[in-house]
C-alpha cells in the first residue's frame, strides 16, 4: 500500500528533527501526562506504544514502572529510538498487521499515529489491537479532531514529507472501536478552543 510506503519514508526524513520537536513536550501537556499515568495505573502487564517515532512515550511509560516496548512503521525512527533507549525493545512493523501473538499483552497506546491510516484501514488496525490485548486490556489513542484529511508535504524543520493526517470525530472513532470488540470507557476533549483539537479514548477488551 503506497500511504505505508510514504509514511515511512516520510519519517525516516524527519526522524531526527521530529525527535527533537518532540522533546519535552510532555513538560508542556499536563492532561496527556495525567492519560499516561492513567494508563500506567490500569495496565497489569506488558504494553505496547504503537507509532512509537522516537521512543519518548515509551520511555516515559517505561519510567513509571510499565513493562513497555515500542514499534514503528519508519525503520528510521525505529534506529533512534533503539540508541537514545538502548534498555528498551524497538521493532519496525504496521499496526495493520503487528507482528504479536493473540492476547500477549496487556496495553496498546496509540498516540496521534492513527492519524495516518486512511479510514478503510482503520477496522483492521482497530482488529489488531483487539487481538493482541488480554481481556481486560487497555487501549489508549491519541488522535487529531476534525473532519477531513490534511496532506503534509513537509515538516519538522522544512523536511519533505508525504503523509496524509485524518481528523476524526470523536463519535466516529468510538463507534469503531464498539465494532471491533471494544468497550469505550472514557473520551477527554484537549484544546477545545484550538484549531485542531486533541482527544484521547480509553476503551477495554
Amino acid at each position: 500500500m503506497s500511504w505505508l510506503a510514504d509514511t515511512a519514508t516520510s519519517y525516516d526524513t524527519v526522524a531526527s528533527s521530529y525527535a527533537e520537536f518532540v522533546s519535552g513536550v510532555l513538560e508542556k501537556q499536563p492532561y496527556m501526562r495525567a492519560a499516561l499515568a492513567l494508563f500506567a495505573a490500569e495496565v497489569d502487564g506488558p504494553a505496547l506504544d504503537v507509532g512509537c517515532g522516537p521512543g519518548h512515550f515509551t520511555a516515559h511509560l517505561a519510567s513509571l514502572g510499565v513493562d513497555a516496548s515500542g514499534i514503528d512503521l519508519s525503520p528510521g525512527m525505529v534506529d533512534l529510538a533503539r540508541r537514545t533507549h538502548p534498555e528498551l525493545r524497538f521493532d519496525v512493523g504496521s499496526m495493520t498487521d503487528l507482528p504479536l501473538g493473540d492476547a500477549s499483552v496487556a496495553g496498546v497506546l496509540a498516540f496521534w499515529s492513527l492519524i495516518h491510516v486512511p479510514d478503510e484501514e482503520v477496522p483492521a488496525a482497530l482488529g489488531h489491537f483487539h487481538r493482541v490485548l488480554r481481556p481486560g486490556g487497555l487501549l489508549v489513542i491519541g488522535y487529531h479532531v476534525g473532519v477531513g484529511t490534511r496532506r503534509k508535504t513537509s515538516g519538522y524543520g522544512g523536511h519533505p514529507m508525504r503523509v496524509d493526517v485524518h481528523l476524526r470525530q470523536p463519535w466516529w472513532l468510538a463507534r469503531r472501536a464498539r465494532a471491533a470488540g471494544f468497550t469505550v470507557d472514557a473520551e477527554w476533549l484537549l484544546d477545545p478552543g484550538a484549531e485542531v483539537a486533541q482527544a484521547i479514548l480509553f476503551a477495554s477488551r
